[in-house]
């Protein structure tokens, strides 16, 4: 088989099963498991597939951004068991950072009503927050993005830089060890590019489904977040790799 009818089967196979993994690959294709990673890395340039932790999967039917509405559902349990603990880490009068991942809204919800500053891009956070009296609420301002119901933009960017924060809590689409944290739209990248930067401790709020994924734009290396939290689902041996790198774990 020549490497071009290779690649061919090798993209139908992905689509057809919406995912695969290396091992599967090398055994259709009659190819060394090395010759499949090259193969993935050449198809991922191509923007024909998506590399995943031990395989690839299908970017067939991927959207730019996942409505919010969906996002609320999708491992719903495993993001309110992470929100949970990610809310014990607050102690009274920091002053925090919360996104507009739907992790970051559970947690808005779980937030007891203490004495807290806390700034945030996404206005489903900041109406949760509404209610409760001793929480001052700084909202960013910005493009709105009507999918993730968050503001965006050049504004939102300038409006992140005046200020500073103990803790940020934020999500992504993906979590690779050799290129870092990921997100599938560019404006959504860097909003948390500037929130990473202005932040003293970075948590990372991330449900199994997102390790080993490389999503569409690149948001930071792992050496700027200093927490994950995660469930139990999570892969051990990337687990372990983040713990060697100075990462701290925490799986729920």
């Amino acid at each position: 088989m020549l490497a071009a009818e290779r690649y061919e089967k090798i993209v139908d196979l992905v689509n057809e099963r919406g995912s695969i993994r290396v091992s599967e690959l090398s055994e259709i294709c009659q190819v060394t498991e090395e010759t499949i990673r090259r193969d993935l890395d050449r198809l991922e340039e191509a923007g024909r597939l998506r590399r995943s932790h031990g395989g690839a999967v299908s970017v067939k039917d991927e959207q730019p951004e996942i409505p919010y509405f969906e996002r609320e559902v999708t491992y719903a349990e495993e993001k309110k068991r992470i929100a949970e603990e990610a809310v014990q880490v607050i102690q009274p009068h920091d002053r925090i950072l919360l996104d507009a991942s739907s992790t970051a809204w559970y947690m808005a919800s779980y937030l007891p009503d203490i004495p807290l500053t806390v700034l945030t891009n996404s206005i489903k956070v900041a109406t949760e927050l509404s209610s409760k009296e001793k929480i001052e609420v700084i909202s960013s301002g910005g493009i709105l993005a009507p999918r993730s119901l968050s503001f965006v933009g050049p504004l939102a960017e300038r409006s992140l830089d005046v200020y500073h924060v103990d803790k940020a809590f934020l999500s992504c689409k993906g979590v690779h060890l050799e290129r870092g944290i990921s997100e599938s739209n560019e404006l959504q990248a860097r909003v948390k590019q500037k929130m990473i930067d202005i932040s003293n401790k970075v948590y990372l709020l991330a449900d199994s489904s997102k390790f080993g994924v490389q999503a569409f734009i690149h948001v930071s290396g792992l050496h700027t977040i200093d927490t994950i939290i995660t469930d139990r689902k999570a892969p051990g041996d990337m687990l372990g790799s983040l713990q060697e790198q100075g990462i701290q774990v925490m799986k729920v």
